[in-house]
């Protein structure tokens, strides 16, 4: 039967719950188990899709198009598994479940109630999406990370927590742990353990008794014996049964730091761990993992040679707008032994009326974009700061500073050379400006311009790199050489087709292009150190252990030429997509009902969305 780890949080938000999901996980698959995840967001919304990413950070796209949280990203780094929509659950999918049920008269005339009907809807969809094989085995998982977003005594979450008490009890105590995380404030060297005594005894009161208290300290300093054994005295757990997670120099530590506290040996006689069957070659593939994992984060501490990237967006107030977009050049400076350092320039504060305004914010903006190793325009929606944006790109272009633009870096490199090439200056998107006379970029005929949410065309898709192009696209190369590589997507404009032919002929070629040939899916320049951009998200499919290509050239590019070159050499030898096979499907298949999500029985239907501005 399925063993569920159930983490949960208390005193403050944000306290750090997915990395500690993510790296438990991780550790039960260096032993050799197979695990799966799913995260709980007790918002009414559906998805995460119509959120801003100041409002709750980065909206993660999955292959199967769903819009979800961000800590499923985390999982699928971290474990190197393919999730689907269903892996996040929020209360509104729960309640539209219940409200559709009871329209049908699935519940036969009773009154439909928080219990049992909200909560028993809640442990079935657990039940149902633990099962799903999300790994290249294709086989059920051994292990479920649940992680219960929020805080415990929130209303928002109070019927989950009710589920998980009732979760227990169906599952059996043998296959049902709860990781309680929680904040130990560090007050002028004191470490406190009044708040993880609060939240513990609010957790008891609501019939739920935590196995391990993860106690997260905002410092580089240890838990303290003292403080460990003050916690297990007033929260009645062993001292064994509490753990410390301070601050460490990379997230990547973390799992280490958890496994030299002996948190698999605890959850191994916890859970009876040792009565699931392991294969040899399971139990190898873990092993394996483990020396790579160790290696990856020692290999980190030793490097000395930086490499400076200047990241240029429109959300650059809430660091976590772009959490897969650093977590890519985390893991391509790993690759090139760099220490990576990223400066966040607000696009606008490179537009010239800051210059009148606030004339600091101007030069310190221009000064960090002038000194890049290297220059990244992410994605992102609508007008605002895109002009900055776009004096970026044409810095990087004529400066020849290795540049990768995503989606909207794309489309507005597209724009930059229109005006400033093909001497078009009033070029630009419709997205922009409905009504332009000169649309490099357009709105995809297929989209919805009437509902925000399941509208945009989303999901794992193919690209297919023109004929000739292995001889001397570097994108190509990174990939490995493949004529046909998939990632996922969310966007809604596409390059004009009726300007290809005249972008294409004043040296702009577009290296990838949908199955049809139509849409301009990879742009990249034959005659630039690196200047590539993709209507893509290729961050969304980044791993520790298998960087995403482009990311990979671009830092590799920002640290040198030959450092290029080597991984070029590398990825033609090495590269493997890190999908599994039954998800890259071709684009006619998604149409006829294929399934995008490995293991899933529904597709795609348009996707969904972010309102973004």
């Amino acid at each position: 039967m399925t063993k569920y780890i159930i983490v949960s949080g208390g005193v403050v938000s944000g306290i750090g719950k997915g990395v500690i999901a993510s790296s438990t996980g991780l550790l039960l698959k260096t032993v050799g188990l197979k695990v799966t995840a799913i995260k709980i967001d007790p918002y009414m919304n559906i998805d995460a899709g119509t959120m801003r990413p100041q409002e709750h950070g980065e909206v993660y796209v999955l292959n199967d198009g769903g819009e979800v949280d961000l800590d499923l990203g985390n999982y699928e780094r971290y474990l190197n598994v393919t999730l689907s929509r269903d892996n996040n659950i929020t209360t509104g999918k729960i309640y539209r479940e219940v409200i559709e049920k009871e329209r049908k008269g699935d519940y036969l005339g009773k009154t439909v109630q928080i219990v049992p009907h909200v909560t028993n809807e809640i442990q079935d969809w657990i039940e149902r999406v633990s099962k799903i094989p999300v790994d290249e085995t294709g086989e059920e998982p051994d292990i479920c990370i649940v992680e219960l977003g929020g805080t415990v005594g929130d209303i928002e979450s109070a019927p989950f927590v009710e589920a998980m008490r009732q979760f227990q009890f169906r599952v059996g105590h043998d296959n049902f742990a709860l990781i309680h995380v929680s904040l130990v404030p560090d007050m002028h060297g004191e470490q406190k353990t009044k708040p993880t005594q609060t939240t513990v005894h609010s957790l008891r009161g609501l019939g739920l008794l935590p196995d391990l208290i993860a106690c997260r300290l905002l410092v580089a300093q240890p838990l303290r014996p003292d403080t460990k054994a003050k916690i297990s005295m007033f929260c009645h757990v062993t001292a064994e049964q509490v753990f410390g997670v301070h601050d460490v120099s990379s997230v990547y530590h973390v799992p280490l730091l958890l496994q030299s506290q002996g948190i698999v040996e605890f959850l191994t006689k916890r859970l009876n761990l040792g009565n699931v069957m392991i294969t040899k070659e399971m139990a190898e593939r873990g092993l394996s993992l483990s020396k790579r994992w160790r290696k990856m984060t020692s290999g980190s501490e030793r490097a000395f040679d930086t490499v400076n990237i200047v990241l240029v967006g429109k959300y650059t107030d809430l660091k976590d707008s772009y959490m897969s977009v650093t977590k890519s050049l985390e893991h391509s400076a790993f690759r090139v032994h760099r220490k990576l350092t990223v400066q966040w320039v607000e696009s606008s504060d490179l537009e010239p009326e800051v210059q009148e305004n606030a004339p600091a914010r101007y030069h310190d903006a221009w000064r960090a974009v002038v000194g890049a190793g290297g220059i990244l325009v992410p994605g992102g929606f609508g007008n605002r700061g895109t002009e900055g944006m776009l004096l970026a790109i044409k810095y990087a272009r004529e400066q020849r500073i290795p540049f990768l633009g995503i989606c909207l870096g794309f489309q507005l490199a597209v724009i930059e050379w229109s005006r400033n090439v093909l001497n078009i200056p009033d070029a630009t998107s419709t997205e922009f400006d409905q009504n332009t006379k000169s649309p490099a970029i357009v709105f995809m005929p297929e989209i919805s311009k009437t509902h925000m949410g399941g509208t945009m065309r989303l999901g794992l898709r193919p690209t297919v790199f023109e004929e000739g192009t292995e001889t001397w696209s570097k994108v190509r190369k990174l990939y490995g050489g493949a004529e046909k590589i998939w990632e996922r997507h969310r966007h809604r404009y596409e390059v004009n087709p009726d300007w290809v032919e005249k972008l294409s002929a004043s040296g702009m070629p577009f290296a990838g292009k949908d199955e049809k040939g139509e849409r301009m899916q990879v742009l990249e320049l034959r005659d630039h150190p690196f200047f590539v951009g993709l209507q893509a998200h290729p961050e969304f499919c980044t791993r520790p252990l298998n960087p995403s290509p482009p990311f990979l050239g671009f830092v590799a590019a920002a640290s040198g030429s030959g450092v290029l070159q080597e991984q070029i050499e590398y990825q033609l030898a090495n590269f493997t997509p890190p999908h599994p096979e039954d998800t890259m499907v071709s684009e006619a298949e998604l149409r006829n009902g294929q399934p995008v999500a490995h293991g899933k029985d529904h597709v795609l239907v348009n996707g969904s969305s972010e309102s973004a501005l």
